[in-house]
């Protein structure tokens, strides 16, 4: 029997850097660009991180100012204001723009972030169901007037699975999920694949971090939100409306520096609240991207993560046939649901 063909990797036309919070992902990111236009090969960088979407919201979702981008350039940065509705299929749309401009300038594009679907919508080929503006209004109303409970007995008679995922008080969460089924058929699960192909070549690195160094190291890293001023920055977005925002408003630091604003949560309570929703999105992400098949893990703290990122990189791709992980198995905007 003839042996079987070697699988020959393709040049990498995408970097995606993965991984938990506070695994350093964005030292990384700017670490690798460098070392790309140090040989000649010019290097861009592509935010997946949903929070980083939003103008105003440095600090607690630790965006690089622009002295720290060491003339990087990067993309998918306060691009949207607070009120605005965060939606992964919006960010799949302008990020996959975004990365085909940048190889079209004859640049790497790094794809760097935390948010797992959010990835998930740019390295992996699939398709979000569309919209009806006529059946969401009609599914909006029918939540305000009968409220998210009865929703969500709805949704589990024709998709357990996605009411399962999604719970009983998320209301835009429930109705989307209707919306998707009365539109296609079919369950709101079946609108993810369960195993799916590459976008663009691409090569997956990932950064770990044990837990035991891990939990301290975000918890004072939470501190250190709250001395650099967390609450005074969302104190200033309360003028631009930020509690009007669906998604702004929920995101891990911000909820609680607000309750300490109105005198709901005391400082020290509502740093403790973070510091246990900061570990417990920790734990999703490290379930969440340790399904993607082909990553190359490395450990966040060794010397030579930047040599053996480069090595990845010069070796090639993944395979573009389908991935034996589900990589997408699940929904959600980060950071209420999905990482």
């Amino acid at each position: 029997m003839s042996p079987a063909p070697a699988v020959t990797a393709k040049p990498a036309v995408l970097i995606a850097i993965i991984g938990s919070t506070g695994t350093g992902k964005s030292d990384l990111s700017l670490d690798l660009a460098e070392r790309l236009i140090e040989r000649g090969q010019l290097a861009e960088i592509v935010n997946a991180d949903a929070m980083q979407l939003y103008r105003g919201m440095d600090i607690g979702t630790a965006k690089l100012s622009r002295a720290e981008r060491r003339g990087i350039p990067h993309h998918l940065l306060d691009v949207l204001d607070v009120t605005d509705e965060a939606t992964v299929s919006n960010y799949q749309r302008d990020a996959r723009t975004a990365i085909n401009e940048i190889v079209a300038r004859g640049a790497v594009p790094i794809l760097v972030g935390g948010s797992g679907l959010y990835v998930s919508a740019v390295v992996f080929d699939f398709q979000f169901p569309g919209t009806d503006p006529v059946l969401r209004a009609r599914l909006e109303a029918e939540l305000l007037a009968r409220g998210a409970g009865l929703m969500y007995t709805r949704l589990q008679a024709v998709d357990s699975q996605a009411a399962l995922r999604i719970g009983p008080s998320n209301g835009r969460r429930l109705v989307r999920a209707l919306e998707i089924v009365e539109l296609t058929g079919a369950p709101h699960v079946a609108a993810l694949p369960a195993e799916p192909v590459y976008w663009q070549p691409s090569v997956l690195l990932g950064l770990r971090t044990p837990r035991e160094q891990l939990t301290p190291r975000l918890d004072a890293r939470v501190q250190q939100m709250w001395r650099s001023g967390i609450v005074d920055e969302a104190r200033a977005l309360l003028s631009v409306g930020i509690e009007r925002g669906v998604t702004a408003s929920r995101a891990i630091g911000y909820a609680q520096a607000l309750g300490q604003v109105h005198g709901t949560l005391s400082q020290d309570d509502a740093i403790e609240a973070t510091q246990q929703l900061t570990r417990r999105y920790a734990r999703r992400q490290v379930s969440w991207f340790k399904r993607y098949a082909h990553t190359h893990w490395m450990e966040s703290d060794s010397s030579n993560r930047v040599d053996d990122a480069l090595a990845h990189v010069d070796r090639g791709s993944a395979p573009s046939s389908p991935s034996p992980a589900t990589a997408c198995a699940g929904s959600g905007v980060h950071p209420a649901a999905a990482p």
